[in-house]
């Protein structure tokens, strides 16, 4: 059995997201942070930042341990290298040493280090960091971070498809979480990167996987 705690609409619906794409079964955990779940013992003991989401994989375990993995991209690029194999719709993933895959690791960088983290650095600065830390003139430098980012995407993205062509990856669902998140937060999108949200947003899987997580709240809350 595969496990993914997380929250609604956060960086766990990478997660849910891909797990929908490779057609795997698996079961939602919400955290609810407001309720101090991820300061809970238990979670703790999986999650020592408190931090989501957390991933818990019984099925490649050869031991009595499962595997228990922090970090959307890091999850993600597990997920893609145990199971990609067995989907009906298999995600690309370039052949190692040819330019897709010099390209496939210049995109991931790039929206992980220089698109989201403007985004994440508001975020703390308006909720995640202790008040007596948080700096009131970030929102500035974050706007001003992401615009610059957001210019060189707005570069390479492509018109139509997906970021290496034909066939979804990694890649592409996290570039369009991240710029859904640009979006809910009030960050500026460029045409191009607006459009190439707008068409991977309509993808069925990411309809089951946030409908997934927004019932399993609601029961829970």
């Amino acid at each position: 059995m595969i496990t993914l705690y997380g929250a609604p609409r956060t960086r766990s619906t990478r997660v849910s997201w891909l797990l929908e794409e490779l057609g795997l079964p698996w079961q939602y955990q919400y955290i609810n942070f407001a309720k101090g779940d991820s300061q809970q013992p238990d979670f703790l003991a999986i999650s020592p930042s408190g931090k989501i989401p957390i991933l818990i994989d019984e099925n490649q375990s050869t031991t009595d341990t499962p595997i228990t993995l922090s970090e959307s991209a890091a999850i993600c690029t597990y997920l893609v290298e145990t199971y990609n194999i067995e989907s009906e719709t298999p995600l690309f993933i370039p052949k190692k040493g040819t330019p897709n895959s010099a390209l496939y690791h210049q995109w991931f960088s790039f929206i992980i280090c220089e698109i989201e983290q403007p985004l994440w650095t508001l975020a703390k600065h308006k909720f995640a960091l202790p008040k007596a830390i948080r700096q009131e003139n970030m929102q500035t430098v974050a706007i001003w971070e992401f615009d610059k980012a957001a210019a060189v995407a707005e570069s390479w993205v492509p018109e139509q498809d997906y970021l290496l062509g034909d066939t979804l990856s990694i890649i592409d669902i996290l570039l369009t979480h991240t710029l859904q998140w640009a979006t809910k937060s009030g960050f500026t999108i460029p045409s191009k990167l607006a459009q190439y949200r707008d068409r991977l947003s309509t993808r069925p899987a990411l309809a089951r996987a946030l409908k997934k997580e927004e019932t399993t709240a609601t029961k829970v809350a």
